[in-house]
This record gives C-alpha cells, sequence and structure tokens, in this order.
C-alpha cells in the first residue's frame, strides 16, 4: 500500500498455496488468456482505478477479476450485457484467441523481458548516491511513496526497459535505464528498522536524480 500506515500489520502466510480456491485458478487463467494480457503496466493501473473502499475490501484475486472485467468493457472484447449474463451474444463478431490450449504451457514457461535496446549511455554509474524524486505522477508508476525524497546508492544498472508510467497510459513503451538503487532502512521508515539495515528496489532513470 506504498508505505501508508494505519492498515494493519503485514502477516505472511507459512507454507502459503499458490491458490486458496479454485476460482482463484480460474482468474488468473483468465487474465493470461484475455486479449488485454498483453500490457500488465495497464492492468496493475486498472485495479490501482478502484475505489479505496472496495479495493480494501477485496481479496487479491478479486481485484485481478474486477480489473479485468473493466478493461474487457473498454477494450470491446464484451458487451455489459454480455458480462452481466456471463453469455457470448451470437450475432458478436468473434476475434482469434490470443492463446489456444497447445499454445499455454509454453506461453507460461517462456521468460518474457521488458529490456529494450537504447543507445543513450545511463546517466547513473554504481556506487553513486541519489535521490529518489519526489514526485507526485497522475496515475500508475512503479515510484513508491516511501522511497520519494530519500537518499540511496545504485548497485547496479540494467539497461534500458519499458517505462510503465508511459505504457500504463497508451504513451507506448518510451524505453528508460533501470537501476537498483540501494537504501538505508531507517532512512525509509525511522526508528526500529534496525532490524532490516537497507533495502534495494528497482527505479527508472525519471524517478532519480544526484543526491
Amino acid at each position: 500500500m506504498g508505505g501508508m500506515h494505519g492498515l494493519g500489520p503485514v502477516a505472511p502466510e507459512p507454507d502459503e498455496p499458490v491458490f486458496h480456491h479454485d476460482w482463484e485458478r480460474r482468474v488468473h487463467a483468465l487474465v493470461i488468456a484475455s486479449p488485454t494480457r498483453g500490457n500488465i503496466d495497464a492492468g496493475r493501473h486498472q485495479r490501482e482505478l478502484i475505489p479505496g473502499p472496495d479495493y480494501l475490501a477485496m481479496t487479491y484475486y478479486e481485484r485481478w477479476f474486477a480489473a479485468l472485467r473493466e478493461m474487457l468493457l473498454k477494450g470491446g472484447a464484451v458487451s455489459a450485457e454480455e458480462l452481466a449474463s456471463g453469455r457470448a451474444d451470437p450475432a458478436a463478431a468473434k476475434a482469434t484467441p490470443r492463446l489456444s490450449a497447445e499454445m499455454v504451457a509454453a506461453a507460461l514457461s517462456r521468460s518474457g523481458s521488458y529490456l529494450r535496446d537504447d543507445p543513450s549511455p545511463p546517466a547513473f554509474a554504481p556506487g553513486e548516491r541519489v535521490r529518489a524524486r519526489n514526485l507526485s505522477p497522475v496515475g500508475h508508476t512503479r515510484l513508491a511513496r516511501y522511497v520519494r525524497g530519500r537518499i540511496g546508492a545504485v548497485e547496479r544498472s540494467h539497461g534500458a526497459h519499458v517505462f510503465p508510467d508511459s505504457h500504463a497510459h497508451g504513451g507506448g513503451e518510451d524505453p528508460r535505464p533501470l537501476y537498483t538503487v540501494r537504501f538505508m532502512a531507517r532512512d525509509l521508515w525511522g526508528p526500529g528498522a534496525e532490524e532490516r539495515d537497507s533495502f534495494s528496489l528497482d527505479l527508472w532513470e525519471p524517478y532519480l536524480e544526484r543526491a
């Protein structure tokens, strides 16, 4: 939740199963097979558009299902009537499925990559001190609230990757350099965080400035 307080403790579940219920497995499959799957950043943004009280009352896969329904409607893949009834309109145009049954196993075992070619050199080098900019962008961003304005050190440069802030909003891939930045835990969360002395996070170049 972006480092916000007052939402209760994080309570990891020992030996947590991949799915707690069969319907969760089905929702996961629907999202993977959906024609909306081509842009993971847009999917994340759609889940972020769920009103706060509804979001907090939902489980993880309930959020996935709510976002999937909205994206199918927005993309014209289904009508509101089809979605409400759970039945396809026999007169509706038919599209080629994104994945056929025989393609699923190979598709799920093949790792994708958001790494892209970019001729411009990275602005920051490993070991350099940087500050996460104090930005409040409208819409989707991967700049976590709890690191904004905080100083860390670049650990690694990963080359140019698809920039989620643009990709989620129809602005294209807009590749930008990506870095792993290490922050001191006490600088992020204050006294009491000493049991974890540091914390690393992947951040895109537009999120950073020299400290």
